[in-house]
């Protein structure tokens, strides 16, 4: 088997308009697989949510508790994963299969050795609910959740990182249809873990953290023996020598992923101080901005898939060295993400009185709630489009292994730019709720515009920047 592929001719200059069509077509190819994947991902957690509702409203709160200690410390990890699409899809587009296999097997490696510590945050939720203030029943049910969840850590991590392998040879479709194939798998399983059917134990809250483990670890299990088994991932050998742990490489990945690890951890950071901003103005206020961003965290899923596209696309680009495609594949997919979200934008405007409705009822009881989340979603309209911008550009700079510069541009719009006019426009200027959602629309603009500016500017010298991207030894 040789180690290299055939790597695709190079652009004639200029942009002609096929080529535009092209790239329009490849990133949909890439990214409709890619968001309803995540769409899959949130499907079964909503499904947890369901079924670990009927145990009472107690339990819902433990889960909610579970949910904020659990995803500081899992998105840490998420952001190291995401480094294999950008590196392997470099590769790819360089023709160079060792260094694919290599990108994947650093990734694999990473993901074990980080989710040891990164058990120890879901292990001791517990003490650190209790620290935090929180009540020592809701701390006590959290932590038996979270016993659960914690063992799910490394193959979660392995699935994303043979996921973001197959997307970065463009095929992403495989992870889809396993995550759609678990997602009555996970209902069946949780809903019997917590209640102990067909002569399982009954394990309440434990039980729904185990089933979500064994799911985690079934599909790994199914992604890998697809890599391991079936054309075209087989052509590549992705477990040669996966006993080896690639150094070199691994130091890159790191370099370019821990940076995104915290950047992630900085938007996470924000959502969660909105809670409590939302918590000081008013219990309506909280309930109202919580399903206005359930609504946000699933239109969000559409310019994530295409984040996710333009990582790989622009990837394959750097990795040949054609510095007009890594442009054109940066433009396409902004147009494209900017197009869609602004549909979707004017679907939930015209609907945001019915998707109030929808989780709080029409009574009169209820009115002033509905009320105001159809006002937050209004308003959310332009938050809408600056995250779906932000998320693709983004995406785009991880394409040429840029990303700390996006870590800095994280600090300044969400932290030195959304979080204090937040705070301003909500006590200060007498806007509430309102004024938290304008803060954060306003700072998340200001983040999209610099990542824009920095994928122009990186894009307008690319000729002597390629060559940082040079194979590893």
């Amino acid at each position: 088997m040789l180690d290299t592929v055939q790597p695709r001719p190079q652009p004639q200059a200029g942009v002609p308009q096929n080529h535009l069509a092209e790239e329009f077509v490849e990133t949909l190819r890439l990214a409709v697989p890619m968001m309803l994947t995540q769409l899959g991902q949130i499907a079964m957690i909503t499904t947890d949510l369901a079924l670990i509702g009927r145990l009472g409203e107690d339990a819902v709160a433990a889960a909610a508790l579970t949910h904020t200690v659990y995803f500081v410390s899992f998105t840490f990890g998420l952001g190291l994963m995401a480094a294999v699409s950008p590196l392997a899809a470099q590769a790819f587009g360089a023709g160079d299969v060792r260094r694919i296999r290599r990108s994947l097997r650093a990734g694999l490696w990473i993901a074990l050795l980080i989710s040891l510590p990164m058990m120890a945050s879901p292990l001791y939720g517990e003490r650190i609910l209790l620290a935090l203030g929180q009540a020592p029943q809701s701390a006590a049910l959290a932590q038996r959740y979270l016993n659960g969840l914690a063992w799910g850590i490394a193959p979660a991590l392995g699935f994303i990182a043979l996921r973001s392998m197959m997307s970065a040879v463009n095929r992403p479709q495989p992870p889809l249809w396993i995550t759609v194939a678990a997602i009555p798998a996970n209902a069946a399983l949780v809903y019997c873990l917590i209640h102990g059917l067909f002569g399982l134990p009954e394990l309440g809250l434990f039980g729904a953290g185990l089933a979500t483990t064994l799911v985690n670890l079934g599909t790994f299990l199914a992604v890998l023996a697809i890599a391991a088994w079936r054309k075209p991932f087989a052509d590549y050998r992705p477990l040669a020598h996966l006993w080896r742990i690639d150094w070199p490489l691994m130091r890159q990945l790191i370099a370019v992923g821990a940076p995104i690890s915290f950047s992630l951890l900085l938007e996470y950071g924000l959502f969660s101080s909105a809670a409590l901003l939302m918590g000081l103005i008013s219990t309506t206020a909280l309930a109202a901005h919580q399903i206005a961003l359930q609504v946000t965290a699933v239109l969000f899923m559409v310019p994530l898939g295409i984040g996710m596209a333009a990582t790989v696309r622009v990837g394959h680009a750097f990795g040949r060295d054609d510095p007009a495609a890594v442009r054109r594949a940066g433009l396409v997919a902004a147009v494209l993400g900017v197009a869609l979200v602004s549909a979707l934008t004017v679907a939930i405007i015209l609907g945001r009185y019915e998707l109030g409705q929808l989780f709080f009822g029409s009574s009169e009881a209820s009115a002033a709630t509905v009320e105001l989340t159809a006002t937050l979603l209004l308003v959310g309209a332009t938050f809408f489009i600056a995250d779906g911008l932000q998320t693709i550009m983004a995406g785009a700079l991880r394409g040429i292994n840029d990303t700390r510069m996006t870590l800095l541009f994280a600090a300044i719009g969400y932290w030195c730019i959304a979080f204090p006019i937040a705070w301003v426009l909500a006590f200060n200027a007498g806007l509430g709720a309102v004024g938290v959602w304008i803060g954060f629309s306003t700072g998340t603009f200001v983040y999209a515009g610099l990542l824009i500016l920095r994928f122009r500017m990186l894009t307008r010298r690319l000729g002597g920047m390629i060559g940082i991207m040079e194979p590893v030894r």
